[in-house]
C-alpha cells in the first residue's frame, strides 16, 4: 500500500488566501488529507478553510511552530507535507525527491530585506549540524515518518524551520533542497517587513539553544539562565550565589531523568536533583553565613520550582512577592518582567535554571527583611509547602481555588 500523505498548513488571519491554497492542494494531492492549523485567527480563516475542504484544528494564538506541533498530532502516520497558507505553485517535486526531509528553495527571490535573518539562519544551521542550507527559513517541506519523529514537536514561532533542519541533519537523515518556481506574499522593506524578519531572527536564535518539553508537549527554549543578568545590580555575593544556583538548575534541565520530588531523586541515588539538593544549600550558606538564612533560601528556591508547572505561574509569584520584599529582589525584577510575555505565550520556558534562581532571589530578599520569629515562621511555611508538593499537586490546588485560578490564567493563551 502507498504511504499515506497529510498536507499541514499553518495559518493565522489568512481568510483571503487560505481557500485558494487549500483548493490548489486538493487538486494537486487528491488522495491526501489537508489539515489546517488555525493559530488563533481573528478573521474567517477557519471557516474559509473548511469550506474549501480542509480539516481545521482550532488552536489558541501561540505561534507558527506551536501550531504545527499541536496539529501534527492530529495527522495519521505517514508522510507529511508542510505548506504556507499563502503559497502558489506545485509541491509534488518535494515528494518525488524521496528524501527524509526535502525543502523547497524558491527559484526567484521575492521581496525580503537585506538577507540578515536568512544569513544568520544559515550560519546557525551550519554551526549546529554541519548542513549547508540555501533556504533555512522555507516553510515548504516534505517529511518522511522518520523525519516527523526526529523533528516534532517543532521549535516555537518562526524558529521551527531552522530547528527542523538541524534535528534532521543531526539525526543522520537525508536532507535535500529542491529548487521550485513558487510564489508567496513576500514582506517588503517597510516597518512591518523588518519587524517580521526581526522576529524570525530572534526565534531562530532561541530555537538553536537547549529545548525542553512543557506541560502541553511543546518543545520550548530554556531561557531561565538569563535571570542571572539581574545580578549586575545586585551585591556580588548574592549575584554569584544566584548564578551558581541557576547553573545547577540548568544541569538538571539538561540531564535530569524521570525522577520527580525529593523522594524520587533520593530514592534513585545520584541524580541531578540530588546535586541540586546538596548544592543549593551550600551556595546559600556561603552567601548568608547563616544556617537559618541558607534554609530559607533553599526552601524558597524549591518552592518557586514547584510552582513552575504552567506558563507564567512562577514569574507571577516572583513579581508579587518581590513587591512585598523589595531589597535584593528588585535587581532581578526587570529581567522577570522581560521574560514574562514569552513565558505566558509559551515561546520560552524558565526551566529549573530560572525558577530555582528566582526562588533563591526571593529567599535572599526574605533573609534581608526577616529576623528571629518572622524568619522561623517563613521557614515553617515553606517547609509545609514543600511537604504538600511531595504529597499532592500544588497546581491542582491552585486550579480549584477560584481567585488563584483566575490570577493564574491571567495573560495566558
Amino acid at each position: 500500500m502507498a504511504e499515506s500523505l497529510t498536507v499541514l498548513v499553518a495559518a493565522r488571519d489568512e481568510e483571503r488566501s487560505i481557500g485558494k491554497t487549500v483548493s490548489a492542494l486538493h487538486e494537486e494531492f487528491p488522495e491526501a488529507e489537508i489539515l489546517v492549523a488555525d493559530d488563533g485567527s481573528r478573521d474567517g480563516t477557519a471557516a474559509a478553510a473548511e469550506q474549501a475542504g480542509a480539516r481545521v484544528v482550532r488552536l489558541p494564538r501561540l505561534g507558527k511552530g506551536q501550531a504545527l506541533a499541536l496539529a501534527e498530532r492530529e495527522a495519521p502516520p505517514g508522510r507529511l507535507l508542510l505548506c504556507d497558507a499563502d503559497l502558489e505553485g506545485e509541491l509534488a517535486p518535494l515528494l518525488e525527491a524521496r528524501a527524509d526531509l526535502a525543502v523547497a528553495a524558491f527559484a526567484e527571490r521575492q521581496g525580503g530585506g537585506f538577507g540578515i535573518a536568512k544569513s544568520a539562519a544559515r550560519a546557525l544551521v551550519r554551526a549546529r549540524s554541519g548542513f549547508e542550507a540555501r533556504e533555512p527559513l522555507s516553510g515548504q517541506r516534505a517529511l518522511s515518518q522518520a523525519a516527523r519523529a526526529a523533528c516534532f514537536p517543532t521549535a516555537p514561532g518562526f524558529g521551527c524551520e531552522v530547528r527542523m533542519t538541524i534535528d534532521a541533519a543531526r539525526g543522520g537523515l537525508d536532507v535535500v533542497e529542491v529548487e521550485l518556481p513558487l510564489r508567496h506574499r513576500a514582506t517588503g522593506r517597510d516597518s512591518l517587513g523588518f519587524l517580521h524578519r526581526g522576529r524570525q531572527f530572534l526565534d531562530a536564535v532561541l530555537a538553536c539553544g537547549p529545548l525542553a518539553t512543557n506541560y502541553r508537549g511543546l518543545r520550548l527554549p530554556l531561557v531561565g539562565a538569563l535571570v542571572t543578568l539581574g545580578g549586575r545590580r545586585a551585591s556580588r555575593r548574592i549575584a554569584l550565589s544566584v548564578a551558581g544556583i541557576a547553573l545547577l538548575g540548568l544541569v538538571d534541565d539538561l540531564r535530569s531523568g524521570p525522577e520527580r520530588g525529593f523522594r524520587g531523586h533520593f530514592g534513585s541515588g545520584r541524580t541531578t536533583g540530588v546535586l541540586k539538593a546538596a548544592g543549593i544549600p551550600a551556595l546559600a550558606l556561603a552567601a548568608t553565613r547563616s544556617l537559618s538564612g541558607a534554609t530559607l533560601v533553599s526552601l524558597s528556591a524549591n518552592a518557586l520550582n514547584l510552582l513552575d508547572t504552567r506558563p507564567g505561574r512562577a514569574l507571577k509569584a516572583f513579581l508579587l512577592w518581590s513587591a512585598l520584599l523589595r531589597g535584593p529582589t528588585q535587581a532581578y525584577v526587570p529581567v522577570a518582567v522581560l521574560l514574562a510575555p514569552y513565558d505566558l505565550r509559551e515561546m520560552t520556558m524558565l526551566g529549573d535554571a530560572g525558577s530555582n534562581a528566582l526562588g533563591a532571589v526571593l529567599g535572599y530578599g526574605s533573609v534581608a527583611k526577616l529576623t528571629g520569629r518572622g524568619r522561623r515562621l517563613a521557614i515553617a511555611a515553606l517547609a509545609g509547602l514543600t511537604v504538600a508538593g511531595e504529597l499532592r499537586s500544588l497546581g491542582e490546588l491552585i486550579e480549584r481555588t477560584p481567585v488563584l485560578s483566575q490570577l493564574d490564567r491571567l495573560g495566558r493563551a
